[in-house]
């Protein structure tokens, strides 16, 4: 929490007060903190530990036990009522994004639980983090099987270890800090309703905050702990501070009349579920605490509210959070009884995100108006998306290995079991079956004379488990001139935005290809974040002769450059055409060339066929043959379409 070297970002404060209430009040459930990257969130993070004030433990209890008030079910108990306890700093525990699900809630040594029938457990970093914090740098990065853990730890308080018949247990209560650049995509929504809180920051622009920032961490890095001593009186006041609200904290008093403003707040931002008022409720008070009050006033429910809801607002993924301060400001003034005046005592300097914190998405430009500010030839158009639908599920061919995901099929380390994999390939929970019969035709020579069975480390086997993996679903969007005739233009992006938000619900990596004129270009690089792909799509302007030849060819590049950074993930390729190729001599004869190149590769391929009327050149169909994709007309997007259709053809 030093002030070293960051002080040129915007929404520190709120970060640091968010960071210190959830300090005060654990159970108001942690801090998400997004923002681009430099911009300190991992320094300010870390930097909390120091600040919190040690914690009392069993004498030699892997799982941090409370001497006065040992959990039963503790692997290292029972602990008797009078054992031995010592006190330790608070623990800050950080999940790397790739740990492994064994590394995270623990692991069982199967060997030794066959041949001794004892269970040796050895503790994650979630019994790490118990009574502590557990931090996840790039949350927004972590594996689908890892958030499902979390969410199950934080949920139950508890993690529970099954493996093979085996169960263990124990309590794993931790303050969740996670940090974020919603550029790289964001969280599920289930993960993301379990935090606490949430700041948004962002760097300044004031040249004189800058420079200032660089001297201090030049200064930092030449000599640290001089520069760590001078921050030091500071630290020790604010740890004192934060100690003395956590022991007034359990004596404030939320009377009736807060609790009203509380939901009308929340019920005026429509949060789904009660989770919003009980976080805001708790936060309320740990900052009337902070402030060193035993009442909540209107004041600690305008700064919990600003934490607590900008995140919990949401309607759908391409909406970007915030919260709006008149209606905030009116949803209190409805419940705030006539008697109460505004409170006397005077909150921390930092007492929460001022408005215009959150951003609100701007306006699309209106259907076929010129583009503002676009730099395009003449008749250059911009058209606005419609909205999003349902659509059909389009998957990759075969079975890959890729990141876990919803969109295709994949061996993974979860899901359900299809086969065994053999000694020394640990990718997979260990196969009790597979691992005895591999065992059971050596036991007299190895000896075995007890009711143990003997197993040695070549005959433990893994299993081989089938699931679902997410995919590179890269876009190639036709945006010429004959594109944006009657309309087109806003179906295809309405089209598209409901299979960029289909991505987003399966976990994949997005990418978009665009081509009018004489040139195609990359609109946006391959990434997971939905958000950018749509803004880049409703941004996006058309006029000018079709590519389409010079499209698939950067198309295939980009594909070529992602498998190698991304060798396991495998691509979706989505043409969004009418088929035609106006641009240069041999147009059409270069665009199929270029389409059996890509074929070529093996790539999954799906032509999304924009041509209308009643004259069709079938153009579109004829491109799929050539990439040896699926061919699907637009109006066929839809998954109720495809529905109506599969009753006609039963029918």
């Amino acid at each position: 929490m030093r002030p070293y070297p960051f002080t040129a970002i915007v929404g520190m404060a709120e970060l640091r007060l968010a960071l210190v209430l959830s300090a005060i009040s654990p159970a108001i459930g942690g801090v998400l903190v997004r923002g681009e990257k430099g911009t300190a969130k991992s320094t300010m993070v870390r930097a909390l530990a120091g600040l919190l004030p040690g914690v009392d433990v069993v004498e030699g209890c892997r799982f941090s036990c409370d001497p006065a008030a040992p959990d039963p079910a503790c692997p290292d108990g029972p602990h008797a009522a009078d054992v031995a306890a010592h006190r330790r700093p608070a623990r800050l525990v950080e999940l790397p994004v790739g740990a492994a699900e064994d590394r995270v809630v623990g692991s069982l040594d199967l060997e030794r639980a066959l041949s001794e029938g004892v269970t040796d457990y050895q503790p994650g970093l979630l019994a790490g983090a118990h009574r502590g914090l557990l931090y996840v740098d790039e949350v927004n990065l972590l594996h689908d099987h890892l958030v499902d853990t979390l969410l199950d730890a934080a949920a139950m308080g508890r993690v529970t270890v099954e493996r093979e018949g085996v169960s263990v247990s124990h309590a794993a209560r931790f303050v969740l800090i996670g940090t974020m650049n919603p550029e790289e995509g964001e969280l599920r929504p289930q993960l993301l309703d379990r935090f606490g809180l949430t700041v948004e920051v962002a760097s300044s622009r004031d040249a004189a905050q800058r420079v200032e920032v660089v001297r201090r961490r030049l200064a930092y890095e030449a000599a640290p702990d001089d520069f760590a001593e001078g921050y030091a009186d500071a630290e020790a006041a604010l740890a004192a501070d934060i100690a003395a609200a956590q022991r007034l904290v359990p004596s404030v008093t939320l009377s009736d009349d807060a609790l009203l403003q509380i939901a009308e707040v929340c019920a005026a931002f429509e949060v789904d579920g009660m989770r919003a008022d009980i976080v805001t409720a708790r936060t309320a008070a740990a900052h009337a605490a902070w402030c060193g009050r035993d009442t909540v006033t209107t004041e600690d429910i305008r700064v919990a509210a600003r934490l607590a809801l900008p995140h919990r607002r949401r309607r759908n993924p391409f909406d970007a959070p915030g919260i709006d301060e008149e209606q905030l400001e009116e949803a209190l003034r409805d419940a705030e009884p006539p008697e109460q005046g505004p409170p006397d005592d005077e909150g921390p300097d930092d007492d929460g995100p001022g408005p215009g914190s959150g951003g609100e998405p701007e306006p699309s430009d209106a259907d076929g108006q010129p583009a503002n500010g676009q730099g395009g030839s003449a008749g250059e158009r911009q058209v606005g998306a419609g909205s999003p639908y349902r659509a059909r599920l389009f998957t990759v061919d075969g079975t890959g290995s890729g990141a876990h995901g919803r969109r295709s099929r994949a061996v993974t380390d979860s899901g359900r079991t299809v086969g065994v994999r053999p000694a020394g390939v640990r990718d997979g929970g260990a196969h009790l079956l597979a691992t005895v019969r591999a065992a059971a035709p050596h036991q007299l020579s190895r000896g075995r004379s007890g009711p143990g069975l003997v197993v040695r480390p070549h005959d433990v086997r893994y299993a081989l488990r089938e699931g679902k993996e997410g995919n590179l679903v890269l876009f190639c969007v036709d945006a010429s001139g004959s594109m944006g005739a009657r309309s087109r233009m806003r179906e295809v992006k309405s089209a598209v935005l409901s299979l960029l938000l289909d991505a987003y619900q399966r976990r994949d990596k997005v990418g978009l290809v665009t081509f009018r004129a004489a040139q195609a270009e990359v609109a946006l690089p391959p990434t997971i974040s939905v958000d950018a792909a749509a803004s880049r799509l409703e941004a996006l302007p058309t006029g000018g002769r079709t590519p389409l030849a010079e499209g698939l060819l950067r198309a295939a590049e980009v594909l070529r450059v992602e498998s190698l950074r991304d060798p396991r993930r495998r691509p979706l390729l989505v043409v969004v055409t009418d088929g035609r190729a106006t641009s240069g001599p041999d147009a059409v004869a270069r665009a199929h060339t270029a389409a059996g190149l890509l074929a070529g590769t093996g790539v999954t391929s799906v032509v999304l066929d924009c041509e209308t009327g009643r004259m069709r050149l079938g153009l579109g169909a004829e491109l799929a043959a050539h990439l040896g994709g699926e061919h699907v007309a637009l109006g066929d997007v839809a998954a109720e379409t495809l529905t109506r259709e599969v009753k006609r053809r039963a029918a």
